[in-house]
């Protein structure tokens, strides 16, 4: 079970894929020379399943291309443990790695404060080595989003790193077995559940009420479109109850009478492998999930012939767009930071096709084109799934202030499970999330 940008609690695990496992290495980030004369970047990284190995890998090639610099690194499963204290002090990172959605939520508390750089040059530069430009190397909307531009301001604070796409996940080998088709639209998808109730195939599972939120931000913008979705994700008057937001209310309470009976008791910490067990052994047709799920059950037991697939959630109607959510690490540089121009630069490197290949190894997929193309296996049919017509949606709900007893995440995610139940009506959940957002906004305005 992985976590990501802003992902319940019930996924507390990781942040796109930053599983904690094992020790770190630090140095002090309070210095500002190497002491002959270089000019010294302070870097900061979360060590995450991808390793710290990586990041020696970077700065031994940075060093290399930038022989009057030297990067200092500063890698740890704690990071935020390490680097607070110096912090604290008046000593920045020039450049830290490290995603909002984590439990100590220093990331969200730099953005609160607004101590973050502005890094929309950094677009602009051109990546040190090449002859192409940031934003042109960059896929399209990645740079778009509330979880780079979290003041909704038209500037870039957060950089994207990493990313991981989310979809509905299945077995390619039941659908090819029985003649069934990927549902394309909603009433296909309707259709599915019809025929695969009559073999005693549920159509949908999954494996905690947090895996929704990629779902429901995916659904949101396949009903009202991506200016919808920022409407929602920032609290404005009236998005919860429209038109564009009731369909999909609708939808998930439709998709609730196709859940399998025993998704709720096992959508837990405990036992959410169980409702993941179900598509391999084609109990269950779909779940929403992300990349790293093959390797979560790679020793599980599955169906003879069991293949991985993945699709966008289905379009609203014929022709219409589909959508997948993905979850992206984000690099950023306190306000704080002494070598601010050095360190954009090195941002900048980040993006470059030597950096990407390095990151690549240990399966750090940058959000650069082509990178899918370089990809094998499961990960080439998972990073190809925007290649394929699916358009991308990122980002979460935008920051506001705090209102005692009011979580709108939760109020979002969590009450699924009481729909699914029969618990609560999908009128009553609706009115719930409307509740929050309008308490969120006033408490903000």
């Amino acid at each position: 079970m992985k976590k990501f940008l802003g992902l319940t609690s019930v996924l507390a695990l990781a942040a796109l894929t930053l599983s904690a496992c094992g020790g770190g290495k630090t140095s002090d980030t309070g210095a500002s020379d190497s002491g002959d004369g270089k000019e010294v970047i302070k870097v900061a990284a979360l060590e995450s399943a991808y390793g710290a190995d990586m990041w020696d890998k970077i700065k031994e090639a940075y060093e290399a291309q930038n022989p009057d610099v030297t990067v200092e690194l500063t890698i740890d499963k704690k990071l935020e443990d390490v680097i607070s204290p110096n912090m604290k002090a008046g000593n920045y990172p020039d450049v830290i790695l490290l995603a909002t959605g984590r439990e100590a939520g220093l990331t969200e508390t730099f953005i609160k404060d607004k101590n973050l750089e502005d890094l929309t040059d950094v677009l602009s530069m051109t990546v040190p080595g090449e002859e192409k430009k940031v934003s042109d190397k960059l896929i399209s909307g990645f740079t778009d989003t509330l979880a780079t531009n979290p003041y909704n301001d038209g500037k870039t604070y957060l950089a994207p790193m990493f990313y991981s796409p989310t979809g509905l996940f299945y077995n390619a080998a039941l659908l090819e077995e029985k003649g069934w088709e990927v549902p394309q639209t909603w009433d296909e998808m309707w259709a599915l559940g019809d025929k695969a109730k009559k073999e005693d195939i549920s159509l949908f599972t999954y494996p905690t009420t947090g895996y929704m939120d990629s779902f429901m931000y995916s659904l949101l913008s396949a009903t009202g479109g991506p200016e919808f979705f920022n409407e929602a994700m920032s609290y404005e008057k009236g998005a919860w109850n429209s038109k564009e937001a009731t369909e999909a209310f609708e939808i998930v309470g439709k998709l609730a009478e196709y859940t399998a009976p025993t998704t709720v008791a096992n959508a837990n910490d405990q036992d959410f492998t169980k409702n993941q067990q179900m598509i391999l052994d084609d109990k269950t047709i779909f779940m929403p999930n992300g990349t790293w799920v093959p390797e979560e059950m790679k020793d599980a037991p599955r169906a003879d012939g069991f293949t991985w697939g993945m699709t966008a959630l289905p379009a609203e109607s014929t022709g219409g767009d589909r959508y997948s959510y993905t979850f992206f690490e984000q690099v950023w540089m306190p306000s704080g930071a002494e070598h601010k121009d050095a360190g954009k630069e090195f941002i900048a490197y980040l993006y470059s096709d030597e950096a990407a290949d390095i990151f690549m190894e240990v399966g750090a997929i940058q959000p650069i084109q082509g990178m899918s193309d370089k990809l094998t296996g499961d990960n080439k049919l998972f990073y190809s799934i925007y290649d394929d017509g699916a358009k991308a949606v990122m980002g979460g709900f935008a920051n506001a202030a705090s209102v005692e007893g009011v979580s709108i995440r939760d109020t979002l995610f969590e009450t699924i499970n009481s729909v699914v139940s029969g618990d609560k009506t999908v009128k009553e959940w609706q009115d719930s999330v409307v509740e929050a957002s309008d308490k969120l906004r006033e408490a903000s305005e």
